[in-house]
């Protein structure tokens, strides 16, 4: 790349020159209706029941498309990749590669993910003075925790601007002036052609640790677009950026985001990824470019894709919801000839007490109440029984950083991968006490301006007589990670987003007192409070490593992988 596009972007970044759009190559999309999810059968907007598997008949073209039953809907996202500071509890500022939101502003300060439907995503910027401003939403300084307010997220108002930050579509995107001109589309036009400077102006040093949430339901078609904003801090890096779904069963390696075998994205590009979600579990994601590298500098975020259990209808059988996937061609299961299944039926035989334990909760579908949290139940996998169910969910990535590495990362010295030790521990990008902090943190950086840098916290509510499901990855290159939790056990029901079930149906889940993850794996557990003289209302409880030495902030005796688990 040239030293004169180079100049470009960091012109735009500090707001040294106004860009036009033909400087760079920035683009995003979200269809509102595809072959497998037409407009004209599906409301793409919104997730249906689950009442069977989609049928297929043969196409005018010759391959099948969907006739009724058109399960899941259309979901995007708009990521950067750039760098940019998170602060560690001691008060550190740490320089990071990092990727952060340009969808979904307002969920992700919110602690939700930043997949929206297409009606939300193709929704340009309308507030203030019509542009966004440099590190918004923490520029604005005013969040709307009524937008979907989270189990995560504050419930009062962070900040005290003038008016809550409630945008959550795409960044950038504008009407094709030149298009409408033409004659060849009419207003609004929005056929994703962008405004580059309001990518630049979000995205540049907006690194987010982790980066930005994903989910998705099974069934959806999943649109994510990178684009490469550059490392300011860096500029003798021309760094190309890609999104590898780590673990992704089935995934096509176009759109795997290993650069040997599918593409890379360079500053000032743009690349939407897609994806066909059929199988439930925790994922995460992270750059596959130099991934030693990208990893430890921070280029990791986490994934869930929930099950179409809970989409069943009141007074539908679990177990029979859960046969209908075997009409489904991605979802059949034959346990002789499959060697991992993702619907395998319950053993009735060997599981009789189990069912029996959840006939309530299996006759009458996922929308059956939990009589003492008064909200319906969901589930962490399609189980047919029920053993998945849960109140709330928190998404934790375990990660760790090296300052030194980091340090060295931003200052243009040849970085010692072999003497590389992680000295942060970080639980959703912080350490303790940070962890418990509602809302997100905000880092300054060299651009001036506050950027919303740790958007999660780790504090774990969970309702009286409720359950919560921790969807806990770990990221770490370095170390293996060990979380335990005291007073209230861990009932592991998945592992590397396969339900813990055997191909003959019998459950394989399991309680313990702690866990351990090396780098690359995840887990669903379910810390289950439902017996309220146990757990009454107040109780404060707490995860946290058992390996003293992670229980630090590069200095002894201080943060580290801890976080708090609050009855409510």
């Amino acid at each position: 790349m040239s030293s004169r596009i180079v100049k470009i972007l960091m012109l735009a970044a500090f707001g040294g020159a106004v860009m036009s759009a033909s400087a760079q190559s920035f683009r995003v999309q979200c269809p509102t209706s595809t072959i497998t999810h037409p407009s004209s059968l599906n409301n793409n907007n919104a997730e249906p029941n689950y009442t069977g598997a989609t049928t297929l008949v043969a196409g005018p073209n010759g391959y099948l498309i969907p006739s009724a039953h058109v399960n899941g809907a259309i979901k995007c996202q708009q990521i950067s990749g750039g760098d940019g500071y998170s602060t560690m509890a001691n008060g550190a500022q740490t320089f990071m590669f990092s990727f952060g939101p340009l969808s979904g502003l307002a969920d992700i300060a919110a602690g939700l993910p930043g997949t929206e439907f297409p009606a939300t995503f193709n929704t340009p910027y309308s507030g203030g003075s019509g542009n966004l401003l440099p590190g918004d939403p923490a520029t604005t300084d005013a969040i709307d925790t009524a937008v979907s307010p989270y189990p995560f997220a504050s419930n009062s108002t962070v900040g005290s601007g003038p008016a809550p930050f409630s945008f959550n579509g795409a960044v950038g995107l504008a009407p094709d002036a030149d298009a409408i001109a033409d004659g060849k589309c009419t207003a609004p036009c929005l056929d994703g052609h962008v405004d580059p400077r309001q990518i630049m102006d979000i995205g540049v040093m907006n690194g987010n640790i982790p980066a930005p949430l994903m989910a998705i339901d099974e069934d959806d078609e999943f649109f994510l677009t990178l684009s490469n904003v550059g490392m300011i801090m860096r500029p003798d890096l021309f760094e190309q950026h890609t999104v590898h779904f780590h673990g992704y069963p089935n995934a096509s390696s176009f759109y795997d985001g290993v650069p040997d075998a599918s593409v890379a994205i360079n500053i000032g590009g743009s690349f939407t990824y897609y994806y066909l979600a059929p199988d439930a579990g925790t994922y995460f994601w992270h750059c596959h470019i130099t991934p030693p590298e990208h990893l430890q500098m921070g280029m990791v975020g986490q994934i869930y894709v929930r099950p179409r259990q809970n989409r069943v209808q009141v007074g539908t059988n679990l177990r029979t919801a859960l046969s209908w996937q075997n009409q489904d061609l991605r979802t059949a299961c034959n346990p002789a000839t499959d060697i991992l299944c993702t619907a395998v039926l319950p053993n009735t035989t060997t599981d009789a007490a189990a069912l029996t334990a959840a006939q309530a909760l299996d006759t009458v579908g996922s929308q059956t109440t939990n009589p003492n949290y008064n909200q319906p139940y969901k589930y962490a996998y399609n189980d047919g029984d029920g053993m998945t169910a849960y109140d709330v969910e928190y998404p934790l990535q375990i990660h760790g950083f090296d300052p030194n590495f980091h340090f060295v990362g931003m200052t243009f010295n040849p970085e010692a991968f072999v003497d590389m030790k992680d000295k942060f521990f970080l639980l959703n990008g912080r350490s303790y006490p940070d962890t418990v902090t509602p809302g997100p943190l905000t880092t300054m950086s060299s651009d001036g301006r506050s950027h919303f840098s740790q958007p999660l916290p780790s504090i774990i509510n969970i309702p009286a007589g409720g359950k919560a499901l921790l969807r806990i990855s770990d990221l770490d290159v370095t170390e293996y990670q060990t979380l335990a939790s005291l007073g209230i056990p861990m009932h592991v029901v998945g592992y590397n987003a396969k339900l813990l079930r055997d191909q003959s149906g019998n459950n394989m889940d399991y309680y313990t007192n702690s866990i351990t993850l090396g780098g690359g794996e995840s887990l669903d557990v379910i810390l289950d409070a439902s017996n309220s003289s146990l757990y009454p209302a107040g109780s404060v409880f707490y995860l946290y490593t058992p390996q003293l030495d992670h229980l630090a902030n590069d200095q002894e005796n201080f943060g580290g992988l801890m976080t708090e688990v609050h009855i409510n």
